[in-house]
């Protein structure tokens, strides 16, 4: 499992479901994405579940000696916790201080399979993206097609004039963990953001400043 080529990503927020899909393809695609981090020694930052999906991959990068950071709301704690965490688990108050600890935390963004909440994850970090608030890759494993559906509305709303061309390059997608990853590391973004990187600032957005991702 090991790897010679070392990885530029530190950490990278893997967004997925806390139900592990009807089909075993899904289930596989985590643990292969759980190997491929830890051949590359690439850390994980994830939603801080212990089921579904989540659990997978948090187990596998943990066994394969990589640090692992869950991120959780407290609100969620009884729900997405059973039995003993792994890792290191950092307990927020909302969803919206989770979703900018786990931006703050990691080099880049990836999307398992899953449900509103993975979409919904995935898709602020990439209006973050064309908004230039970060300069992150946004990777989708595109399991026997998963994501087709999603990526053909984002084809759509290019030719439809809301969504410029530029900006549609920001979502990569592959259907195994080694072609995303390797699609990320050669990512340089193509579009122009609607405002210049240094103008961010976290708390503009309603987020602690501690929480700022360029500390």
């Amino acid at each position: 499992m090991e790897s010679n080529n070392r990885s530029k990503f530190k950490r990278i927020c893997v967004f997925c479901g806390s139900n592990p899909g009807h089909r075993k393809v899904f289930s596989d695609a985590a643990i292969d994405l759980g190997n491929e981090l830890v051949s590359r020694k690439i850390d994980l930052v994830y939603g801080g579940g212990s089921v579904g999906l989540m659990g997978l991959i948090s187990q596998r990068v943990y066994e394969g000696g990589c640090h692992v950071l869950g991120v959780i709301p407290k609100a969620l704690v009884p729900i997405e916790i059973s039995g003993e965490s792994v890792g290191d688990v950092k307990i927020v108050s909302d969803m919206h201080e989770r979703k900018a600890e786990m931006a703050s935390q990691a080099d880049a963004f990836i999307a398992l399979p899953g449900g509103y909440g993975t979409m919904e994850e995935t898709l602020e970090m990439i209006t973050w993206a064309q908004l230039g608030i970060h300069k992150k890759p946004v990777g989708l494993l595109n399991v026997e097609g998963y994501y087709n559906s999603l990526l053909t509305l984002f084809d759509n709303g290019v030719e439809e004039g809301f969504i410029k061309p530029g900006a549609r390059d920001i979502v990569l997608a592959a259907p195994t963990a080694r072609e995303l990853l390797s699609k990320m590391e050669q990512y340089t973004p193509s579009h122009d953001h609607v405002a210049p990187h240094e103008s961010w600032q976290m708390e503009e957005l309603a987020y602690p400043k501690e929480q700022s991702p360029h500390r």
